[in-house]
Protein backbone atom coordinates (compact mmCIF):
# COMPACT_ATOMS: atom_id res chain seq x y z
CA UNK A 1 0.00 0.00 0.00
CA UNK A 2 1.69 3.21 -1.29
CA UNK A 3 1.68 6.43 1.21
CA UNK A 4 -1.34 7.98 -1.31
CA UNK A 5 -3.53 4.81 -0.45
CA UNK A 6 -2.85 5.06 3.47
CA UNK A 7 -3.91 8.69 3.54
CA UNK A 8 -7.35 8.04 1.84
CA UNK A 9 -8.25 5.03 4.09
CA UNK A 10 -7.43 6.95 7.18
CA UNK A 11 -9.59 10.51 5.32
CA UNK A 12 -12.44 7.57 5.12
CA UNK A 13 -12.19 6.36 8.53
CA UNK A 14 -12.29 9.67 10.20
CA UNK A 15 -15.63 10.19 8.13
CA UNK A 16 -17.02 6.86 8.73
CA UNK A 17 -15.71 6.27 12.61
CA UNK A 18 -14.77 9.71 14.19
CA UNK A 19 -11.19 11.18 14.83
CA UNK A 20 -10.34 9.14 17.58
CA UNK A 21 -11.31 5.44 16.47
CA UNK A 22 -10.10 6.94 12.72
CA UNK A 23 -6.71 7.87 14.17
CA UNK A 24 -6.33 3.96 15.93
CA UNK A 25 -7.54 2.25 12.60
CA UNK A 26 -4.84 4.71 10.39
CA UNK A 27 -1.71 4.20 13.11
CA UNK A 28 -2.66 0.49 12.97
CA UNK A 29 -2.55 0.43 9.42
CA UNK A 30 1.06 2.44 9.10
CA UNK A 31 2.36 0.22 11.72
CA UNK A 32 0.96 -2.98 10.06
CA UNK A 33 2.04 -1.84 6.58
CA UNK A 34 6.15 -0.83 8.10
CA UNK A 35 6.22 -4.15 9.31
CA UNK A 36 5.90 -5.36 5.91
CA UNK A 37 8.51 -3.31 4.95
CA UNK A 38 10.94 -4.42 7.43
CA UNK A 39 10.09 -8.28 6.18
CA UNK A 40 10.83 -7.39 2.67
CA UNK A 41 14.25 -4.94 2.49
CA UNK A 42 15.78 -5.61 6.69
CA UNK A 43 15.11 -8.82 8.00
CA UNK A 44 13.05 -12.08 7.84
CA UNK A 45 13.43 -15.76 8.56
CA UNK A 46 12.37 -19.41 8.00
CA UNK A 47 12.97 -22.97 7.00
CA UNK A 48 12.40 -24.50 3.12
CA UNK A 49 9.90 -27.15 3.66
CA UNK A 50 12.16 -28.87 0.77
CA UNK A 51 14.74 -29.28 3.73
CA UNK A 52 12.44 -31.51 5.57
CA UNK A 53 11.30 -35.41 4.73
CA UNK A 54 7.92 -35.64 3.14
CA UNK A 55 5.90 -37.11 0.29
CA UNK A 56 2.72 -35.12 1.12
CA UNK A 57 2.75 -32.05 2.27
CA UNK A 58 -0.74 -30.95 3.43
CA UNK A 59 -1.04 -26.99 3.71
CA UNK A 60 -3.79 -25.47 5.65
CA UNK A 61 -3.73 -22.07 4.34
CA UNK A 62 -3.63 -19.69 7.18
CA UNK A 63 -3.60 -22.82 10.21
CA UNK A 64 -2.05 -21.71 13.65
CA UNK A 65 -0.08 -24.03 15.85
CA UNK A 66 -2.73 -22.79 18.76
CA UNK A 67 -5.28 -23.68 16.35
CA UNK A 68 -4.45 -26.78 15.01
CA UNK A 69 -3.92 -27.90 19.00
CA UNK A 70 -7.34 -26.90 20.31
CA UNK A 71 -8.83 -29.39 18.24
CA UNK A 72 -6.10 -31.82 17.47
CA UNK A 73 -8.12 -34.32 20.08
CA UNK A 74 -10.94 -34.76 18.08
CA UNK A 75 -8.64 -36.42 15.00
CA UNK A 76 -6.54 -39.56 15.53
CA UNK A 77 -4.43 -38.15 12.99
CA UNK A 78 -3.43 -35.28 15.58
CA UNK A 79 -2.94 -36.85 18.81
CA UNK A 80 0.68 -36.56 19.32
CA UNK A 81 0.12 -32.68 17.93
CA UNK A 82 2.32 -30.46 20.72
CA UNK A 83 1.70 -26.88 19.37
CA UNK A 84 5.26 -26.11 21.36
CA UNK A 85 7.38 -28.54 19.64
CA UNK A 86 5.84 -29.44 16.30
CA UNK A 87 6.22 -26.18 14.17
CA UNK A 88 8.24 -24.85 11.82
CA UNK A 89 9.03 -21.23 11.03
CA UNK A 90 7.56 -20.52 7.29
CA UNK A 91 9.95 -18.59 4.64
CA UNK A 92 6.67 -16.64 4.19
CA UNK A 93 3.77 -14.07 5.69
CA UNK A 94 1.87 -14.62 3.20
CA UNK A 95 0.44 -16.77 0.28
CA UNK A 96 2.19 -15.38 -2.72
CA UNK A 97 5.42 -14.82 -0.39
CA UNK A 98 5.49 -18.01 0.56
CA UNK A 99 4.43 -19.76 -3.08
CA UNK A 100 7.21 -17.68 -4.82
CA UNK A 101 9.88 -18.56 -2.58
CA UNK A 102 8.64 -22.09 -1.72
CA UNK A 103 8.70 -23.51 -5.47
CA UNK A 104 11.96 -20.96 -6.45
CA UNK A 105 14.25 -22.92 -8.91
CA UNK A 106 17.16 -21.80 -7.52
CA UNK A 107 16.16 -22.34 -3.89
CA UNK A 108 16.22 -25.63 -2.28
CA UNK A 109 13.03 -26.99 -3.83
CA UNK A 110 14.99 -26.70 -6.93
CA UNK A 111 16.22 -30.47 -8.20
CA UNK A 112 12.95 -31.67 -6.75
CA UNK A 113 10.78 -29.64 -8.50
CA UNK A 114 9.89 -32.07 -11.66
CA UNK A 115 9.17 -34.67 -9.38
CA UNK A 116 6.55 -32.76 -7.48
CA UNK A 117 2.94 -32.57 -7.90
CA UNK A 118 1.07 -28.69 -6.43
CA UNK A 119 -2.78 -29.17 -6.25
CA UNK A 120 -3.90 -25.93 -5.26
CA UNK A 121 -6.95 -24.11 -4.43
CA UNK A 122 -5.33 -20.84 -3.94
CA UNK A 123 -5.23 -18.38 -6.54
CA UNK A 124 -1.36 -16.92 -6.19
CA UNK A 125 -0.35 -20.08 -7.79
CA UNK A 126 0.81 -17.09 -10.45
CA UNK A 127 3.29 -16.72 -7.85
CA UNK A 128 5.14 -19.82 -8.72
CA UNK A 129 8.38 -18.19 -10.20
CA UNK A 130 8.44 -20.97 -13.01
CA UNK A 131 5.43 -23.05 -13.46
CA UNK A 132 6.80 -25.59 -16.45
CA UNK A 133 9.92 -26.45 -14.20
CA UNK A 134 6.89 -28.48 -11.69
CA UNK A 135 6.05 -32.00 -12.80
CA UNK A 136 2.35 -30.67 -11.98
CA UNK A 137 0.82 -27.39 -11.60
CA UNK A 138 -2.66 -27.89 -10.36
CA UNK A 139 -4.40 -24.54 -10.54
CA UNK A 140 -7.47 -26.16 -8.88
CA UNK A 141 -8.93 -22.63 -8.29
CA UNK A 142 -10.25 -21.79 -11.78
CA UNK A 143 -11.93 -25.20 -11.93
CA UNK A 144 -13.06 -26.23 -8.63
CA UNK A 145 -14.58 -22.63 -7.31
CA UNK A 146 -17.53 -22.45 -5.01
CA UNK A 147 -19.69 -18.99 -5.53
CA UNK A 148 -21.51 -19.95 -2.52
CA UNK A 149 -18.65 -20.19 -0.11
CA UNK A 150 -16.34 -17.58 -2.00
CA UNK A 151 -13.53 -20.19 -2.16
CA UNK A 152 -12.83 -23.49 -3.24
CA UNK A 153 -14.09 -26.19 -0.64
CA UNK A 154 -12.06 -28.41 1.08
CA UNK A 155 -14.20 -31.37 -0.36
CA UNK A 156 -12.72 -30.81 -3.87
CA UNK A 157 -9.51 -30.17 -3.00
CA UNK A 158 -9.45 -33.47 -1.33
CA UNK A 159 -11.29 -35.17 -4.52
CA UNK A 160 -8.42 -33.71 -6.43
CA UNK A 161 -5.81 -34.80 -4.69
CA UNK A 162 -6.69 -38.39 -4.27
CA UNK A 163 -6.50 -38.75 -7.96
CA UNK A 164 -2.95 -36.71 -8.16
CA UNK A 165 -1.57 -38.99 -5.68
CA UNK A 166 -2.97 -42.53 -6.89
CA UNK A 167 -1.47 -41.18 -10.60
CA UNK A 168 2.00 -42.50 -9.32
CA UNK A 169 3.31 -40.05 -11.49
CA UNK A 170 5.12 -37.93 -8.78
CA UNK A 171 7.25 -38.47 -6.17
CA UNK A 172 6.16 -35.65 -3.83
CA UNK A 173 2.52 -34.30 -3.40
CA UNK A 174 1.97 -31.10 -2.17
CA UNK A 175 -1.81 -29.80 -1.35
CA UNK A 176 -2.95 -26.37 -0.71
CA UNK A 177 -6.17 -26.34 0.73
CA UNK A 178 -7.83 -22.90 1.44
CA UNK A 179 -8.92 -23.51 4.67
CA UNK A 180 -8.92 -22.53 7.76
CA UNK A 181 -8.17 -19.27 6.12
CA UNK A 182 -11.79 -17.26 5.62
CA UNK A 183 -14.38 -16.77 4.30
CA UNK A 184 -15.76 -18.30 7.76
CA UNK A 185 -18.82 -21.14 6.87
CA UNK A 186 -20.54 -20.29 10.30
CA UNK A 187 -20.44 -16.85 9.07
CA UNK A 188 -20.82 -16.20 5.45
CA UNK A 189 -24.64 -17.01 4.99
CA UNK A 190 -25.33 -14.31 7.24
CA UNK A 191 -22.73 -11.72 6.45
CA UNK A 192 -21.51 -11.97 3.42
CA UNK A 193 -20.56 -8.52 3.33
CA UNK A 194 -18.15 -9.09 6.02
CA UNK A 195 -16.24 -11.05 3.31
CA UNK A 196 -16.60 -8.46 0.28
CA UNK A 197 -19.14 -11.40 -1.38
CA UNK A 198 -22.40 -10.26 -3.23
CA UNK A 199 -24.56 -9.11 -0.50
CA UNK A 200 -27.94 -10.95 -0.82
CA UNK A 201 -31.82 -9.74 -0.30
CA UNK A 202 -30.85 -10.60 3.52
CA UNK A 203 -27.98 -7.99 3.62
CA UNK A 204 -29.37 -5.17 1.69
CA UNK A 205 -26.64 -2.68 3.22
CA UNK A 206 -23.35 -3.06 0.59
CA UNK A 207 -20.37 -2.05 3.28
CA UNK A 208 -17.33 -3.95 1.86
CA UNK A 209 -15.04 -1.38 3.94
CA UNK A 210 -16.20 -3.19 6.83
CA UNK A 211 -14.71 -6.44 6.42
CA UNK A 212 -13.80 -9.23 8.67
CA UNK A 213 -10.39 -7.37 10.08
CA UNK A 214 -11.42 -3.97 9.98
CA UNK A 215 -14.50 -5.14 12.15
CA UNK A 216 -12.26 -6.48 14.40
CA UNK A 217 -9.97 -3.94 15.05
CA UNK A 218 -13.06 -1.73 15.67
CA UNK A 219 -15.21 -3.59 17.56
CA UNK A 220 -17.65 -4.67 15.71
CA UNK A 221 -17.41 -8.00 15.76
CA UNK A 222 -15.60 -9.72 18.84
CA UNK A 223 -12.16 -11.80 18.81
CA UNK A 224 -13.91 -14.29 20.30
CA UNK A 225 -16.49 -14.67 17.64
CA UNK A 226 -13.66 -14.79 14.96
CA UNK A 227 -11.71 -17.42 16.18
CA UNK A 228 -14.61 -19.79 16.78
CA UNK A 229 -15.48 -19.29 12.72
CA UNK A 230 -11.95 -19.62 12.20
CA UNK A 231 -11.80 -22.98 14.45
CA UNK A 232 -14.68 -24.44 12.60
CA UNK A 233 -13.27 -23.62 9.35
CA UNK A 234 -10.45 -25.69 10.54
CA UNK A 235 -12.23 -28.23 11.73
CA UNK A 236 -14.24 -28.70 8.04
CA UNK A 237 -10.58 -28.86 6.06
CA UNK A 238 -9.47 -31.41 9.03
CA UNK A 239 -12.59 -33.67 8.53
CA UNK A 240 -11.67 -33.63 4.14
CA UNK A 241 -7.94 -33.98 5.36
CA UNK A 242 -9.03 -37.72 7.42
CA UNK A 243 -10.41 -38.71 4.08
CA UNK A 244 -7.35 -38.00 2.08
CA UNK A 245 -5.49 -39.99 4.89
CA UNK A 246 -7.46 -42.99 3.51
CA UNK A 247 -7.10 -42.68 0.40
CA UNK A 248 -3.28 -41.82 -0.46
CA UNK A 249 -0.64 -44.25 0.12
CA UNK A 250 2.68 -42.28 1.96
CA UNK A 251 5.06 -43.49 4.66
CA UNK A 252 5.46 -39.42 5.42
CA UNK A 253 2.60 -36.88 5.69
CA UNK A 254 2.87 -33.59 6.87
CA UNK A 255 -0.14 -30.87 8.03
CA UNK A 256 1.81 -27.59 8.02
CA UNK A 257 0.44 -23.91 6.53
CA UNK A 258 1.86 -21.31 4.42
CA UNK A 259 1.55 -18.64 7.09
CA UNK A 260 -0.49 -17.67 10.34
CA UNK A 261 -2.92 -15.02 11.02
CA UNK A 262 -2.91 -11.99 13.04
CA UNK A 263 -6.06 -11.26 15.69
CA UNK A 264 -4.66 -8.39 16.92
CA UNK A 265 -1.20 -9.86 18.64
CA UNK A 266 2.00 -7.53 18.10
CA UNK A 267 -1.34 -4.97 16.84
CA UNK A 268 -1.98 -7.08 13.94
CA UNK A 269 -4.35 -8.47 11.66
CA UNK A 270 -5.21 -10.68 9.10
CA UNK A 271 -1.94 -11.55 6.75
CA UNK A 272 -1.89 -8.38 4.67
CA UNK A 273 1.84 -8.10 4.79
CA UNK A 274 5.31 -9.66 4.66
CA UNK A 275 5.42 -8.90 8.36
CA UNK A 276 8.44 -11.33 9.87
CA UNK A 277 6.51 -11.59 13.47
CA UNK A 278 5.97 -15.26 15.14
CA UNK A 279 1.98 -14.96 14.75
CA UNK A 280 2.55 -15.21 10.92
CA UNK A 281 5.59 -17.07 10.33
CA UNK A 282 5.34 -19.68 12.80
CA UNK A 283 3.37 -22.89 11.53
CA UNK A 284 2.19 -26.13 12.31
CA UNK A 285 4.85 -29.05 11.27
CA UNK A 286 2.34 -32.39 12.00
CA UNK A 287 3.74 -35.31 11.04
CA UNK A 288 1.29 -38.62 10.30
CA UNK A 289 0.76 -41.31 7.62
CA UNK A 290 -1.55 -42.60 4.91
CA UNK A 291 -2.98 -45.64 3.72
CA UNK A 292 -5.15 -45.83 0.54
CA UNK A 293 -7.70 -48.28 1.41
CA UNK A 294 -9.63 -47.33 -1.61
CA UNK A 295 -12.72 -46.10 0.23
CA UNK A 296 -13.23 -42.95 -2.21
CA UNK A 297 -13.32 -42.76 -5.88
CA UNK A 298 -12.57 -39.16 -7.02
CA UNK A 299 -14.90 -37.43 -9.56
CA UNK A 300 -13.52 -34.10 -10.53
CA UNK A 301 -12.08 -33.68 -14.27
CA UNK A 302 -9.48 -31.04 -14.73
CA UNK A 303 -10.92 -28.02 -16.68
CA UNK A 304 -14.50 -29.39 -17.22
CA UNK A 305 -15.75 -26.27 -15.82
CA UNK A 306 -16.80 -23.77 -18.07
CA UNK A 307 -14.88 -21.07 -16.08
CA UNK A 308 -12.27 -23.23 -16.20
CA UNK A 309 -10.21 -20.14 -17.29
CA UNK A 310 -11.49 -17.19 -15.69
CA UNK A 311 -10.89 -13.17 -16.73
CA UNK A 312 -8.48 -10.66 -14.71
CA UNK A 313 -11.97 -9.48 -13.39
CA UNK A 314 -12.75 -13.10 -12.38
CA UNK A 315 -9.64 -13.52 -10.62
CA UNK A 316 -9.73 -9.78 -8.86
CA UNK A 317 -13.54 -11.31 -7.49
CA UNK A 318 -11.99 -14.30 -6.25
CA UNK A 319 -8.83 -12.72 -4.37
CA UNK A 320 -11.07 -10.16 -3.02
CA UNK A 321 -13.37 -12.69 -1.31
CA UNK A 322 -10.29 -14.45 0.09
CA UNK A 323 -9.50 -10.95 1.80
CA UNK A 324 -6.39 -10.05 -0.51
CA UNK A 325 -7.70 -7.12 -3.08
Amino acid sequence: MSLEDWAENARDRFERDGLTTGVYGAVQELWQGGLGVLGRHVYNYGTHVYERDWDVLLVLDTCRPDVLAEVADDYEFLADYDPEADVLNSVGSRSPEWIDKTFDPDSAAGPELGDTAYVSANPHTRDVPDPDRLGLLDELWKYGWSYDHGTVRPETVTDRAIDVARSGEFDRLVVHYMQPHSPYRSLVEEHPDWFSLSVGMDNPEDTPEFVLWERLRTGRVSREELWTAYRDNLRWVLDSVELLLENVEADDVVLTSDHGEGFGEWWYYGHSSTAPIPVLKRVPWATTTATDRETYESEIVPGEDEDADPTTEEVNERLRTLGYV
